[in-house]
């Protein structure tokens, strides 16, 4: 059966949280389970994973996602691999080290309890997926294949060579189609939810628009359960796919659920630098090329011009391996990040504009071999090789950071409900794993870690107390929500200005990475705080959104989006301004240490810092939620 948990649990207090949460799912008997039903939005590895398992266990369940079908959800843009810690290499790994990596990854900054849960649940995982039929990389002896990510110094990570998530997806979309055939799961493509319904102060449902017919539809349920992903194009440029947005999280912000650590946002330092102001999207080169490659730039300024190959060994300055010898190449994200562009901002980045730097696989073919380094890279050699002309087998990649990943998102307890009872949210658009910063392969494992094990066993504890009360959708409730949804097309539609919506974003986009980017300080914040609000003003006096509200309109989607980014970038700057430390992927240039180091506040800022929405024009209001840690001691997160 999807979703079984059959790991022993070991005795201890983070442990027997799980072991307690676990058996209280039973509270709802198999008989009345086909009496409840489930809106699931969103459809990758969280949601698909999550409908699955909940149709297989006899839930009545709606999924719905914006794309064409669930095969296109951005679950497939993850490529180097899922963390597990079945110490298949005897490395020394084990559930307590995984779970202790993840903790330091996201600089203290996440919750023991969920982080031990996650770590436990990661070999159960990796069960499924091989019961499913994703193809893993394999030993030649027929073993599943291990390799290392940034953070950690044990090889972890289960990989299909550059498209994890792709075959990930597949086996989820397998599942997912058996229950669709099953009659328990019905799907909803093409359709994008625009607000949270609350009725007695519970989720008891969506309102949703057809994008290709424009419908506005009223969607009653027992639970919801966000599983919308992240808030990256936020920023214009990420790595994300366009489509990307943060307006399921957001709506539900403004009908009261808290938003945790928006801030929070990860620089992936592997990716393929900008290439002009065409651009409305960058390209990820996984963070698994660091296994291999080697990251380097000119000692001297004078040589950054020269083609690779004229710089010799000598005038080379491998900074990552120089800086952090005990991590190399494989340092955390955020580290790696800054580190680019420190050597960028000293004048030795190679490429236009200087903006980027060499990742090299000359060492690693000269060892191995061309063969095994297609083996396991070759369709990001490809990927790479038709988006710049250049073959990376015989000239060094460039690189550069770029937005990626939220660890933000909705605030949501032990069973990943929100402060709004009913509503449920899983992976990325969740807060609660990461911390400060996300550790490489491990967005793969928690989407699928919520979905298929946790999620299953938590739901259950709400549902026991809400038989019988699912309101009609022709409820008053359901009404006036859907009366605010058509209000706010119109308004988009009746601004009629000269300005395209694609403009406001990208000058958001390059506000945001300017002033709340890889590195943030007060001054450039408060800057930040009085320009946004101006850019969202012009926005509502100036925008053009041609087309109608009841058809196809592609302008009309990409306008309700940026209308939310421009509210919600507000927001990240507050959280930002207002933790006043370094931490992680949030890094504020007031607090470091004498070698450039995040220094962070224990005493002030151990805590998750979650903003209750209090009406438009007001600020809102900061709840915090205490780190408390039992099992790992607070220390300068050092990787040299």
């Amino acid at each position: 059966m999807i979703g079984r948990f059959d790991a022993k649990v070991p005795p201890g207090p983070l442990a027997q949280k799980w072991r307690n949460h676990r058996d209280h799912s039973r509270l709802v008997s198999p008989n009345n389970r086909r009496k409840f039903e489930i809106i699931v939005v969103g459809s990758g590895l969280a949601g698909g994973s999550a409908a699955a398992t909940l149709g297989e266990l006899d839930y009545r369940v709606k999924c719905f996602c914006f794309q064409d079908s669930a095969r296109r959800a951005h679950s497939i843009a993850a490529q180097g691999g899922i963390n597990a810690a079945k110490n298949y290499q005897n490395d020394g790994d084990s559930v307590y080290r995984l779970f202790h990596d993840t903790i330091k990854g996201g600089d203290f900054r996440s919750r023991e309890a969920n982080v031990y849960r996650l770590a436990e649940i990661s070999n159960n995982i990796i069960d499924q997926c091989v019961a499913q039929g994703v193809p893993f990389a394999r030993e030649y002896g027929g073993l599943l294949a291990n390799r290392s990510f940034g953070g950690a110094q044990v090889s972890r990570t289960f990989y299909a060579r550059g498209q994890t998530g792709q075959q990930l997806l597949l086996g989820c979309y397998q599942a997912l189609c058996r229950q669709i055939a099953a009659g328990t799961v019905e799907m909803f493509p093409q359709t994008e939810m625009l607000d949270l319904v609350i009725v007695e102060g519970h989720a008891k449902g969506i309102v949703t628009r057809s994008l290709c017919s424009g419908k506005i539809e009223r969607h009653a349920a027992d639970a919801v359960v966000l599983a919308t992903g992240g808030y990256g194009n936020v920023f214009y440029l990420s790595t994300n796919a366009r489509g990307c947005n943060v307006t399921a999280t957001y709506r539900a912000f403004k009908r009261g659920a808290l938003f945790a650590n928006p801030a929070f946002t990860q620089i992936h330092p592997t990716c393929i630098p900008v290439g002009g102001e065409y651009q409305s999207k960058l390209t990820l080169m996984s963070e698994s090329l660091r296994n291999d490659g080697r990251v380097w730039v000119p000692k001297r300024k004078e040589d950054r011009s020269k083609a690779p190959g004229e710089v010799p060994e000598t005038d080379r300055d491998y900074y990552l391996e120089r800086k952090y010898p005990s991590y190399g190449n494989l340092s955390p994200r955020d580290i790696s990040s800054r580190a680019a562009k420190e050597v960028c901002d000293e004048g030795r980045g190679i490429g236009p504009g200087g903006r980027g730097v060499y990742l090299d696989f000359a060492d690693a073919i000269k060892r191995l071999g061309e063969h095994t380094i297609r083996e396991r890279y070759g369709n990001l050699f490809e990927v790479y090789e038709k988006i710049t002309g250049e073959d990376a087998y015989k000239v060094p990649m460039r690189i550069y950071p770029a937005v990626h990943y939220t660890m933000g998102g909705l605030w949501v307890d032990y069973d990943l409900m929100s402060n709004v009872p009913g509503l449920f949210v899983i992976g990325e658009a969740n807060f609660s794993d990461h911390g400060a910063n996300r550790l490489g392969a491990s967005a793969l494992m928690q989407g699928l870690a919520d979905g298929y094990f946790v999620l299953p066993n938590t739901l259950p504890n709400y549902l026991a107390g809400q038989m019988g009360k699912r309101p009609s959708p022709d409820s008053p409730e359901f009404r006036e929500t859907e009366k605010d949804v058509r209000a706010r097309i119109e308004k988009l539609l009746n601004v009629n200005g000269t300005r395209s919506v694609d403009s406001f974003h990208r000058e958001l986009g390059l506000l945001l990475w300017d002033k709340c980017g890889m590195s943030r300080h007060e001054k450039g914040l408060r800057e930040a705080l009085k320009k946004i609000p101006e850019l969202r003003e012009q926005f509502w006096h100036e925008v053009r959104v041609p087309g109608e509200g009841d058809d196809f309109n592609q302008s009309l989607e990409r306008a309700g989006r940026v209308a939310d980014f421009l509210e919600f970038a507000e927001l990240m700057c507050i959280d930002a301004l207002e933790r006043d430390e370094s931490a992680g992927a949030h890094f504020r240039e007031e607090h470091q240490t004498a070698e450039g180091e995040a220094l962070r506040d224990d005493e002030n800022h151990a805590a998750v810092f979650a903003w209750e929405f209090q009406g438009d024009g007001r600020l809102p209001i900061l709840h915090r939620e205490p780190l408390n840690f039992e099992t790992v001691h607070l220390t300068q997160r050092s990787y040299k």
